[in-house]
């Protein structure tokens, strides 16, 4: 008897496919109190301008830890990351650069306006199309980084799929679980890696990724134009786990050799933003006062009209 197939029915996706019915890992309840840290994760990684404020509240970014990085198209999203990590590493850090879209040419002309860029280590994806790129990143990040800038996530993750033939959620996988590793310090220098990774959006300017990368990341920062065809840019994180959220820090790329940020214009705007908390606070204990007298008169009222 032939069977016939339902054309009705949705093919399995890939997430139904390897549904575990089995823990493979050992279930561990943790008490933070009893947990010790190196004092080193700890610590954050300055560029001394007006960003580090608006990256962390102890200023800079933190070790241990993922930034994704979103943007309008020709925003700068790869100039600003650029520059941070160009900062960072004049402090002393030790930094680099994978890049999943430029070429050495590219990078040089970009060079000739930011000099500073060119004192970063760059790992060009391009130049190894024929390798295990997968292997060459390894070996890479295992030398130990304090900050690693991909530009961008999903190119470096494709490059991975087709050099060592992944299929994409494997790359995703492997990538996300590469950095969780450098976060803990697993390389030769025992860095606790932060990486700032760049991110492809949808048309509509959402963020793509799985909800593992999600859970990893500690900061979404996105990088706008005020409005559609406008001039003025800003950098606002939409989550942070180390710092504030929807406050927005002006920049401009006029200048060459640095990124300027509008640290007035941030500074101000945090002044307004708590001064209108104040009156809101004082608007509220005012209500709650004459809550408090409509209440008594009310009360009073009813126990007039009781003794009548």
């Amino acid at each position: 008897m032939t069977k016939v197939r339902n054309r009705n029915r949705k093919p399995k996706t890939q997430q139904e496919q390897v549904v575990k019915t089995t823990i493979s890992k050992q279930i561990e309840l943790v008490q933070l109190s009893k947990v010790k840290f190196d004092k080193k994760v700890f610590e954050t990684m300055p560029t001394g301008k007006a960003v580090d404020k608006l990256i962390s509240n102890a200023g800079g970014i933190p070790r241990s830890t993922n930034y994704i990085v979103i943007g309008d198209p020709g925003v700068g999203k790869s100039t600003v990351c650029l520059d941070i990590i160009s900062d960072v590493k004049k402090k002393k850090q030790k930094v680099l650069f994978i890049s999943g879209e430029m070429s050495r040419v590219d990078m040089y002309q970009y060079m000739q306006r930011y000099p500073k860029f060119g004192n970063i280590d760059i790992l060009f994806l391009g130049e190894y199309a024929d390798e295990n790129t997968k292997l060459i990143i390894e070996e890479v990040l295992d030398r130990g980084y304090d900050l690693v800038l991909g530009d961008s996530f999903v190119e470096i993750q494709d490059a991975v799929k087709e050099t060592a033939n992944m299929t994409t959620g494997a790359a995703e996988k492997w990538l996300i679980d590469l950095m969780i590793k450098h976060n803990q310090g697993q390389n030769k220098n025992k860095s606790y890696t932060s990486f700032l990774m760049i991110q492809q959006v949808t048309k509509g300017g959402n963020f793509v990724g799985s909800n593992k990368l999600k859970h990893n990341t500690t900061g979404m920062l996105e990088i706008r134009f005020t409005e559609e065809g406008g001039q003025e840019r800003y950098l606002m994180f939409t989550k942070n786990r180390r710092g504030d959220v929807y406050k927005k820090l002006y920049f401009s790329l006029a200048s060459e050799g640095d990124v300027v940020y509008n640290a007035e214009r941030f500074v101000q705007e945090e002044e307004n933003r708590q001064r209108l908390d104040k009156e809101m606070e004082e608007l509220k204990k005012d209500a709650d006062a004459w809550d408090k007298i409509f209440s008594s008169v009310a009360e009073n009222a009813e126990m007039d009209v009781e003794q009548i």
